[in-house]
């Protein structure tokens, strides 16, 4: 199979391997992301109270599912690295989608702790101590079906005695 090079934003129900200048794009102020935008992108997050919301999860059947114009993002990944310290930057969805998964905090003394979100879960706040998202930390979520958001391929820089960053908005 050859390589194409494409401009603009392109939707692919099997997948494409991401690269170039257009892969990553730095966020400075609260953002509502998008599918078309975000998605499959490295988001450098340069806010340290920002906060950062998730597309609505759409999990309807389309009428033809071989459509390149269907709503539906189930699978929708969205890869976060903070370069900013936070100070109380929040990763949210729209209240209705939740989160699933786990997160790992770890300190610079060899302490780490997984967390679990709860099943009403829908933000995760970083403080750059307790709660990670010191420089370096990374954050992975997928679209997974109706309503959650995996959260996985995430550690979390933090320091002192860590704390759960999963909350309720």
């Amino acid at each position: 199979m050859s390589q194409t090079t494409f401009s603009g934003p392109v939707r692919s129900l099997g997948g494409f391997i991401t690269a170039g200048v257009n892969s990553s794009i730095s966020l400075s102020a609260d953002t509502t992301l998008t599918v078309a935008a975000h998605a499959g992108k490295i988001i450098l997050l340069n806010d340290a109270d920002g906060k950062f919301t998730l597309p609505s999860i759409v999990s309807t059947t389309p009428t033809d599912p071989t459509s390149p114009n269907q709503d539906n993002n189930i699978g929708a990944s969205f890869f976060f690295y903070i370069e900013t310290a936070a100070t109380d930057l929040d990763i949210l969805t729209d209240g209705t989608d939740k989160f699933k998964g786990a997160a790992m905090v770890a300190v610079d003394d060899g302490s780490k702790k997984a967390f679990f979100p709860a099943a009403a879960n829908d933000v995760m706040t970083f403080n750059g101590s307790t709660k990670g998202g010191l420089v370096g930390s990374v954050i992975q979520v997928t679209a997974i079906d109706t309503a959650s958001y995996l959260v996985h391929n995430t550690l979390l820089l933090g320091s002192g005695t860590i704390v759960t960053p999963f909350a309720d908005a």
